[in-house]
This record gives C-alpha cells, sequence and structure tokens, in this order.
C-alpha cells in the first residue's frame, strides 16, 4: 500500500496517477478524497485530529506528505509540527517510508541564486524556520536509523490544476481576464519554475526507488533561466495577449493585507525575487537521466488547461 496525506491537491492529483505505473494499492487521505484510479482506497480525514493519522498509515509501505496547510504562519507554527511528529511516529510503528514533498524556505538567503541539495540550511524567514524543523525532525529519525525517509525538494512550481501557484494565479489567470500580469520583487532576475507533472513524476519514482532514500533530493527543474518577465511574455504569447506588468511593491502588499489577510504572508519571502533563483536540480537528472519539461511545453498545457476549465463552467 503506498498512502498519499493530502490527496487531491496540485501535487496529490497527478501523484496518484504516476503511482498506478507502481502499484495498485494506493490510498487518498484528505479531507474529502476523490479517486484518481479506479482502484484507489479512499480515507476520509480530519488532520486536526492527529488520532486519526496512525489510522491513515496503517498497512503502508510508502506514505506520502504533499498536503498544504493554510498559508498563514499561526497556522503553520501551530500544526505542521505537530502533524509531522504524528506522521513520522506512525510510520516508525509500522514500519512504513516516508517520502516529504517540501520547499525551499528553509536555505540561507544567500543560496537562493544557486540553490543544490547541499546549499546552507539557515532559515530566513519564519516560514522558513518551520519548513527548517520539519526538515531536521525527519533527518534527525533517518541519522539515528529509525526512520526510512527522502525528501523530494521543489522550487516555486506551475502547472495544469493548481490553484497555489503565483504564476497560475498572478498572471495566467489575470492576463485570460483581460487584467494586468502582477509580479512582485524584480521581474528581471532569473527564476527557475518547478512543472508540477514533473514534480509528482519524481516523487513517485523517488518512493520506489530502494537506494533514493535518507538524502534529499531536487526534483527535475527547467535549466533554462528565464526572467519573470520572460514567464510572463511566454504565458502572454500563448493567450496572444499584451505582457502588461503591474508591479506590486512591499508597502502595496501591506495596506492589501489589512482586507485580504492571506496577503500579509507574503513581505517576508520577497527576498526570493529581489535577486535571482536558480534551483539546480543535477543530481536527479544524472542519477535517472530525466529532463525537466521545457518552459514553452509546461506552459502550452498550463494555458489549455486554464481554457477548458474556463469554458467547462
Amino acid at each position: 500500500m503506498q498512502t498519499i496525506l493530502g490527496a487531491g491537491g496540485a501535487i496529490g492529483t497527478p501523484l496518484a496517477k504516476e503511482l498506478k505505473n507502481y502499484t495498485d494499492k494506493i490510498r487518498l487521505v484528505s479531507r474529502n478524497p476523490k479517486r484518481v484510479n479506479e482502484t484507489d482506497e479512499l480515507f476520509p480525514i480530519d488532520v486536526n485530529d492527529l488520532t486519526q493519522i496512525d489510522k491513515a498509515i496503517a498497512g503502508s509501505d510508502v506514505v506520502y506528505v504533499v498536503i498544504g496547510f493554510e498559508y498563514k504562519l499561526s497556522v503553520w507554527q501551530k500544526i505542521w509540527p505537530t502533524f509531522m511528529k504524528a506522521v513520522i511516529d506512525a510510520c516508525k510503528a509500522h514500519h512504513a517510508k516516508l517520502v516529504f514533498f517540501d520547499n525551499v524556505y528553509l536555505y540561507d538567503k544567500s543560496a537562493i541564486p544557486h540553490m543544490t541539495e547541499s546549499s546552507p540550511i539557515h532559515a530566513p524567514s519564519k516560514k522558513g524556520a518551520v519548513r527548517q524543523q520539519l526538515h531536521e525532525m525527519i533527518m534527525n529519525e533517518v541519522e539515528k536509523n529509525t526512520l526510512t525517509a527522502l525528501i523530494a525538494r521543489s522550487a516555486d512550481f506551475y502547472g495544469p490544476d493548481n490553484k497555489t501557484s503565483a504564476l497560475n494565479i498572478m498572471v495566467a489567470d489575470n492576463l485570460m481576464k483581460g487584467k494586468k500580469a502582477q509580479a512582485f520583487g524584480n521581474v528581471d532576475k532569473i527564476h527557475t519554475y518547478t512543472y508540477t507533472p514533473d514534480a509528482a513524476r519524481a516523487t513517485a519514482l523517488l518512493g520506489n526507488t530502494t537506494d533514493a532514500y535518507n538524502q534529499v533530493w531536487h526534483v527535475p527543474t527547467t535549466k533554462d533561466k528565464l526572467t519573470n518577465r520572460q514567464w510572463i511574455q511566454l504565458i502572454a504569447d500563448q493567450l496572444k495577449a499584451e505582457a502588461k506588468i503591474q508591479m506590486v511593491p512591499v508597502w502595496m502588499i501591506k495596506i492589501l493585507g489589512l482586507f485580504i489577510p492571506i496577503m500579509k504572508e507574503f513581505p517576508e519571502m520577497i527576498y526570493q525575487n529581489e535577486q535571482d533563483y536558480i534551483f539546480d536540480s543535477t543530481n536527479f537528472e544524472q542519477r535517472f537521466g530525466i529532463a525537466a519539461t521545457a518552459p514553452e511545453e509546461g506552459v502550452s498545457i498550463l494555458i489549455e488547461s486554464l481554457k477548458a476549465r474556463t469554458a467547462g463552467r
């Protein structure tokens, strides 16, 4: 049995599709799970009730944590550490391997222009401190030989059926509505993005590769060094729209935060958009011989999915 905690999201859904290549026994765990494959086992759960975690994991060989809690610091600080402890304890009790899908928030600010698996870990933000804590919780158990686990790390991502990507929300959705694309920081700095189907395919492969465990992997991400302005242009070209951009400075974000609570969460992360942001996945590519989807292809599929979604309303 391979179990997905956080089924149904931007990574959970394509991950379920990819796992079908390895097993017919897939358990989807979320508040309201829906089958992706005919043979999927559905396991509804309230993740705030940690007593349910053990039951959700019981009988699993591999557990994938791809859940996304509300993007709010106070929520992360309260829920993530206790949730991860419950997951680790259950994996240990049931002898299940753990695969944690992570982001780059824990890396030192100086690492952002060229991130590798060995980049220094020194979170420059409060949200990053939470992610660093999770990383340390897992790897400390690995070092003690009490848990078999790996961390699959991704850059900022984009792709079809993705409701949380900045490229989707701030650029593609806005341009489709005839509005200006919105951007933070410096749009002329390089920013590499991970295509979500690539991330899911890599995570499934890693979870089913015995010697991939007990280490960190960067999932395949484009080596094309496009700036955010160039990403916006790519999306505009696909939509046959003009690539108009509205810059959103930090002071404006703070004002918007008075009316839109989630905006309060953005300022501490702006450092990632004020410098080049290059996510290096060379280790994965050399080990498995799999490269990332080209930006032009990924953006084309993204736009087709958005058009199909709009037409289906």
